[in-house]
């Protein structure tokens, strides 16, 4: 039973939190390129960098939840 239970925090803090994270940053970077057109190109790699980065903490909650 708390095997369970830890699994599923594990993996429900280790999705959500990303997921949040990812979705400021998109919205960071839309804005910052709404506001600035001409910086697009600045801004877009160190957006999908933040992404993957962000989406990697999500990779390592499942394989925690996984080994659990």
């Amino acid at each position: 039973m708390t095997l369970e239970f830890a699994k599923a925090f594990a993996i429900a803090i280790g999705g959500i939190s990303p997921a949040l994270a990812i979705g400021l940053i998109g919205y960071a970077a839309m804005t910052s390129i709404g506001r600035n057109p001409e910086a697009d190109k600045k801004i877009f790699v160190p957006m999908l960098l933040g992404m993957a980065f962000a989406e990697a903490i999500a990779i390592y909650a499942l394989i925690i939840a996984f080994t659990l």
